[in-house]
Order: C-alpha cells, then structure tokens, then sequence
C-alpha cells in the first residue's frame, strides 16, 4: 500500500511558521479547509484559483480531517492574534477614513439631521 498524502502536503519549519501546506506552495492547510468548509467553495474552484491539483486539494483536506482538532486549534490562534493586534494597533487608513466621512456628514446633512451618525 502506498501512502501520498507525504507527496502533496509540506512542512517546513521556516516557511508558514511550519504550518502543513500543499507541497510547493504557501497555501496551508488550514487556509484550504476554511475555503472549503467556511466559505463553502469547491475543491474543484479552489484547485483552479490557485493552480493546484484537485489530488492535492484533496490531500489538504484529507490531512485537515486527520488532525482537525490541532489546525482548528491554531486556526482560533492566529484570529485571536490577529484580533490583538487589530484592537493594538489601530489602522491609520481607517481612522482618516472615519474623520473623512464625519466631515463629509457635517458639510451636507444639518446638526437635526447628524444626530445619530457621530458617536
């Protein structure tokens, strides 16, 4: 019997932080299944965005499956990191943008009318 899941899944401790990927790629692991069974797109859509084989797409999710409880784990990680450093580190393209519109809003609507839209 021959196992291929070794051919078509990586782990490298330097690239992805040493996450499981399609062999080749950067795409992990995780980022196919939450594809898949997040957002609800085919294997077959993902493998032809992403110029992978439907063999490995396949893998990926066979792998996922294997050890779903550790990718799920450090799936919640990276969003919990994520979510810090998003409340951390506000962004500034963001912050403009709100004074932008606030400004917008006071140019056209009247101080009857902004009631409601400024915090």
């Amino acid at each position: 019997m021959e196992v291929t899941l070794n051919r078509h899944i990586e782990i490298t401790p330097e690239i992805r932080g040493g996450k499981p990927r399609i062999a080749g790629t950067r795409i992990t692991v995780a980022e196919i299944a939450m594809m898949y069974l997040r957002m609800g797109q085919s294997l077959e859509l993902i493998a032809g965005k992403y110029n992978l084989s439907l063999a490995s797409v396949h893998a990926a999710i066979a792998y996922y499956y294997d050890r779903q409880a550790e990718i799920e784990q450090q799936m919640q990680e990276d969003e919990a990191f994520v979510n810090a450093l998003m409340r951390d580190r506000p962004s500034r393209l963001h912050a403009k943008l709100k004074a932008l519109s606030l400004v917008l809003i006071y140019e056209v609507l009247s101080p009857d009318e902004m009631k409601g839209w400024i915090e």
